[in-house]
């Protein structure tokens, strides 16, 4: 299992971490669309660090057009020389509305169309044949020479979508070359409801497991002086991730049913500070990894040994 490393920090201070990152053993480095714009986050890790793989985890795809982000893909997989990794995801309806001020549809088959649209535009940059894409959500019917970037050379970027319900892990499954799991899960939600649902994808395509790489988000760090103030913080993130009602079903399976509806509630209060208190020690180290530091890959590593072939440790805000 590789293990990659979230970074979350501030824009300006992302060329110093990835020489830390490379230094301290991560084999990549990826940046989520949350402050900053990933594309551009990444390209300055790159420049200064070009060894370390990197990853979008994730662009938010439904803020955006299939061009744009094919775009930005393909500039930052050359500036990388082919050592970037395209992870979109769908973000919830409330997000894409009114802080993106997009259309919502329907985000499962959406998601599929835009991946399927992207990789055209990719095949007419790379080939320069006419652009003829013809999708349920998305048409993409001109690019003349003087706006094609032109072929790289370079093998196809892949592809990976975030997913945490089934419906879009079993479509990262059918049409995805990696699927990126939410940190906000754990080992029960796993086998019980993510696993299942790739196979399903996986069998819908007519793939197998070797097809498809699975990357999960890990909230995991090492102990140090710092220690109790990030727990604070994921307990934090657990709390907001779980006030979502597509997400409750990450609660229901650690038995804890009644969380969920009681987050939300506290969350159209606006009272998130009071939503943390709700998340007790035994739902924390469901989701959280805590360990010294030599021995913290260790223990990703047992933890997710045989459910996922690429970790990406976060410790959210550090």
């Amino acid at each position: 299992m590789q293990i990659d490393l979230a970074y979350t920090g501030p824009i300006l201070g992302v060329e110093r971490a990835a020489d830390k990152a490379l230094a301290s053993g991560y084999t990549g480095l990826w940046a989520s669309e949350t402050k900053h714009d990933p594309f551009l986050t990444l390209a300055l890790a790159t420049r200064a660090c070009p060894q370390l793989e990197i990853g979008t985890g994730v662009a938010v795809a439904l803020a955006r057009s299939p061009y744009t982000i094919a775009q930005s893909a393909w500039d930052l997989a050359a500036v990388s020389q082919a050592q970037f990794r395209l992870g979109i995801g769908s973000q919830v309806k409330a997000h894409i509305t009114r802080r993106f001020s997009m259309p919502w549809s329907h985000p499962v088959a959406q998601m599929k169309d835009m991946i399927a649209a992207i990789r055209a535009i990719w095949h007419s940059f790379e080939s320069g044949e006419k652009l003829d894409y013809r999708g349920p959500y998305y048409q993409h019917t001109l690019l003349t020479p003087n706006f094609n970037p032109g072929p790289t050379g370079q093998t196809s970027i892949p592809i990976g979508l975030a997913a945490v319900g089934p419906k879009m892990t079993e479509l990262a499954a059918e049409v995805a070359n990696f699927v990126i799991l939410h940190p906000f899960t754990h080992v029960d939600f796993l086998d019980s409801i993510t696993r299942p649902a790739l196979h399903r994808g996986l069998q819908r395509a007519d793939r197998s497991r070797q097809d498809l790489e699975v990357v999960g988000s890990v909230f995991a760090f090492a102990e140090g002086a710092e220690a109790a103030q990030y727990d604070a913080v994921i307990r934090q993130k657990i709390a907001f991730y779980g006030s979502t009602p597509s997400y409750f079903k990450v609660f229901e399976t650690l038995g804890r049913e009644d969380l969920g509806p009681k987050l939300h509630g506290l969350s159209k209060e606006g009272r998130w500070l009071e939503m943390s208190e709700l998340i007790d020690d035994r739902v924390l180290d469901s989701f959280r990894i805590r360990a010294p530091q030599d021995q913290l890959f260790d223990q990703v590593r047992k933890r997710f040994s045989g459910r996922y072939d690429r970790a990406i440790l976060t410790v959210p805000g550090r």
